[in-house]
């Protein structure tokens, strides 16, 4: 490594922890409609009870230890610092892997699954499906900030993503990216088609972009993926796309008000929907995402990314995606949730797809849902591109 890259250490000072648990134990609580639920936001018991758990039952601590136990390092790339994990495999020949996270997320989405891919040997599985995992927190996120600037949208990600492999001594490498991440990969692969072998990609949203026939004739799966694609209530999206300076204050001044925002993405987002999101996740990993928003400070700095791709470039479901028009040309894996939008047609005009899988389980963040099963497709996609 370059001498500009320097092993870090997540240390969270204890006088922020007072911090929080105090904040906490002032909130000022809403008054709520009786019988609506879920329907108009998070319910106020529930969060409450959430809340105190926070407060009185979560260990912040032991997530710390959790992260730390895997190397950690910090540079910085014209003028933006960039926190990521670096987890050699004990794997000589093992492949180089970028695995990239979403919104609301963070490096701790891939805890679960860090050891089968890094070392399979260790987890049954086939020493020659070893990956060597670089895990960044994109650009103001988590301790990838302050922010250097505007304009840091997913192709800027992407080079500076590029420039950190090659620094790392990374010639040729995978990529792995969910919801932000699948804004991000692609563009790995548009910037250094000769370095990427392959982009895999889940939680990704394909559009039609007014082209005649493109809505004719759809399977029944994709009809209901369009169809609720179009039904899905994205007003976090329209703040964090409008305003996301103005969300900021809320969000980073009450660590109740951070907490709800991100809840209600698990809630909607996991699978079964129905089900509490901690039924599915558990309560301390949701926790330690919001914890980490909330010491990092990045509520508002984590949605600018939604600014840069959507705001910025005045981007709407009928016309346009978020990846730009070139097709991205390296041989890109595909791999749809229970919970996933994305419709096939669609998805094969802006990308190389050279393999589909489609699951009947799993949300939006499968790589804490359904780890086996991200682990296992990563692991046939890459194999057939050795």
């Amino acid at each position: 490594m370059t001498p500009d890259i320097h092993p870090f250490s997540i240390t969270v000072p204890q006088s922020r922890l007072d911090d929080l648990a105090a904040r906490l134990a002032a909130t000022r609580w809403p008054d709520e409609l009786p019988g609506v639920g879920w329907s108009r936001g998070v319910p106020v018991d529930y969060l409450r009870d959430l809340a105190e758990h926070w407060r009185t039952g979560f260990d912040w601590r032991a997530q710390e230890a959790e992260l730390n136990a895997h190397p950690q390092f910090v540079t910085t790339l014209d003028g933006q610092r960039l926190h990521f994990l670096h987890v050699r495999s004990p794997e000589a020949g093992a492949t180089p892997l970028v695995l990239l996270h979403g919104w609301p997320g963070g490096v701790g989405d891939f805890l679960d699954v860090i050891g089968p891919l890094s070392d399979p040997r260790a987890h049954g599985g086939d020493p020659a499906d070893a990956f060597h995992l670089v895990i960044p927190s994109l650009p103001g996120f988590g301790f990838s900030t302050p922010l250097a600037g505007p304009g840091m949208n997913a192709e800027r990600m992407a080079g500076l993503l590029v420039r950190l492999m090659a620094d790392l001594g990374y010639g040729r490498y995978g990529v792995q990216g969910y919801d932000t991440g699948s804004w991000v990969a692609p563009q790995l692969g548009k910037l250094a088609p000769e370095r990427v072998i392959g982009v895999h990609l889940n939680a990704m949203i394909s559009f039609p972009i007014g082209l005649d026939g493109e809505l004719d004739d759809l399977p029944e799966a994709d009809q209901r993926r369009w169809e609720a694609m179009q039904n899905f209530n994205d007003g976090y999206l329209q703040c964090n796309s409008k305003r996301p300076q103005t969300v900021a204050y809320g969000l980073h001044d009450s660590p109740v008000g951070q907490l709800a925002w991100i809840m209600e993405k698990y809630k909607e987002l996991t699978v079964p929907e129905e089900s509490l999101p901690e039924q599915v996740l558990g309560r301390d990993r949701m926790l330690a995402t919001v914890s980490l928003y909330w010491f990092t400070g990045t509520a508002g700095s984590s949605a600018q990314i939604y600014y840069e791709e959507i705001s910025a470039n005045d981007w709407s479901a009928d016309a346009g995606d978020w990846s730009g028009a070139a097709p991205v040309r390296v041989p890109t894996g595909v791999l749809v949730s229970a919970h996933d939008v994305t419709v096939r047609r669609w998805a094969e005009r802006d990308h190389h797809v050279v393999r589909w899988t489609e699951l009947d389980h799993g949300g939006h963040f499968l790589a804490l849902e359904a780890p086996a099963a991200l682990v296992d497709d990563v692991r046939v996609f890459f194999r057939e591109l050795r």
